[in-house]
């Protein structure tokens, strides 16, 4: 099929969404589809072999744009409509893969040119929304009203996660969905990581945590979880990897006035091939996340890493992990300090919980596992676009 891949973010970044878009991207065209990709002007040209990148218009003052909703953000989304319609007006496409918010944008071109698409569901936008702007509860139901509309509207849908999974089949129970979760992203790397442990003269265990410092990553309740540490019982060093500058001084005047800023240490963004270098020198990896339904991506790479994994005990996670692969811990600072705490001193649990971590990750969060969902996905979807054309 030719198709035509809707991505609405900065293209190429190493952060979530856009790492996912690319490992899509690699298999539709690898499974011999045509594939145009559409994305913001921002970010690192690459090449994926096989794949059209297409740009929106590099205008003034849309830069910077950082994940969730925002104006900038919103902006983009009207050039790539506009893009879009163009491309549609110049190709003739069999289908449109939406990634997110752009799947109002493929129901518009849906309703102009009929042409079906898939809703790629990285997230529920209604939810995301009103966990970002508390005055938008009064209108969750018309929210809702438009995101079940995208799905029914759909030819299928692909959910990132058990929790979008069921969101959509409560939307509509007849439509083909795949629950395609992210995979791994650690590689065999020759290239030499910086030891960290040295460099910053760390003594003791090391908890480590990867990922952006948006509120929502639950980053307030670590620092303050990590304050409540009994040192008596275990000496530790938290170290946080990634983040912007401006969060990154945010969070170490709360360091200071935690009283803990000699025992946290910020590494800034590293590089995602180099993530497994990182990982194997944490004693346990921590996600503190507290808000959202979606699976953290970074969650895939923890397990795969060969080192004990601790998380908040909400659907965010629990879709993906039980107690026989993480420590889960409640999302309150008690609760998730005294759970750190028997982490590090009980060294059979942690080997327990990384042995089942590894052989979750081989069977359903593998490459080969998500090349398998997809292929079987798409099989699906053309045998409804022919039968469709056929009866036309």
């Amino acid at each position: 099929m030719r198709i035509l891949l809707l991505a609405p973010q900065p293209f190429f970044q190493n952060r979530g969404t856009p790492i996912a878009v690319r490992l899509l991207t690699e298999e539709l065209v690898g499974m011999g589809h045509m594939v145009d990709l559409l994305v913001f002007a921002e970010g690192e040209d690459i090449i994926i072999p096989h794949a059209r990148i297409i740009r929106i218009a590099p205008l003034p003052g849309l830069r910077g744009i950082q994940p969730g909703f925002s104006c900038k953000k919103l902006c983009c989304d009207v050039l790539m409509f506009f893009k879009a319609f163009r491309l549609m007006c110049w190709r003739r496409y069999d289908e449109i893969h939406a990634v997110e918010e752009s799947v109002f944008i493929a129901l518009a071109l849906k309703k102009i040119f009929a042409v079906p698409y898939v809703y790629d569901m990285d997230s529920s936008l209604s939810q995301q929304l009103t966990d970002r702007y508390a005055c938008l509860t009064r209108i969750a139901s018309l929210l809702e009203w438009f995101e079940k509309k995208a799905v029914c509207c759909s030819n299928g849908v692909v959910a990132v996660c058990r929790s979008l999974e069921e969101m959509a089949r409560g939307f509509a129970p007849n439509k083909p969905i795949l629950r395609l979760e992210d995979i791994s992203l650690l590689q065999p790397t020759t290239e030499d990581c910086e030891n960290i442990r040295k460099e910053y003269a760390l003594s003791g265990k090391v908890i480590m945590y990867v990922g952006n410092l948006e509120p929502y990553q639950g980053i307030d309740l670590l620092l303050e979880s990590f304050a409540l540490l009994d040192n008596d019982k275990v000496e530790a060093t938290l170290v946080i990897i990634g983040g912007s500058v401006s969060d990154q001084q945010r969070y170490q005047k709360k360091c200071r006035a935690l009283g803990i800023d000699d025992r946290v240490v910020f590494l800034g963004p590293r590089p995602v091939d180099r993530l497994g270098g990182y990982l194997r020198q944490a004693d346990i990896l921590v996600s503190p996340r507290i808000h959202g339904n979606n699976t953290p991506m970074k969650i895939y790479s923890y397990l795969d890493s060969g080192r004990p994994l601790l998380a908040t005990r909400l659907p965010t996670h629990t879709q993906v992990l039980d107690d026989s692969t993480a420590m889960l811990a409640a999302p309150e600072p008690a609760a998730f300090a005294q759970a750190m705490t028997t982490l590090l001193v009980d060294a059979e649990k942690r080997h327990q919980l990384t042995a089942a971590a590894a052989v979750l990750v081989e069977k359903e969060f593998s490459r080969s596992a998500f090349h398998r969902k997809l292929v079987e996905f798409y099989e699906q979807l053309e045998e409804t676009l022919i039968y469709t054309r056929h009866c036309a």
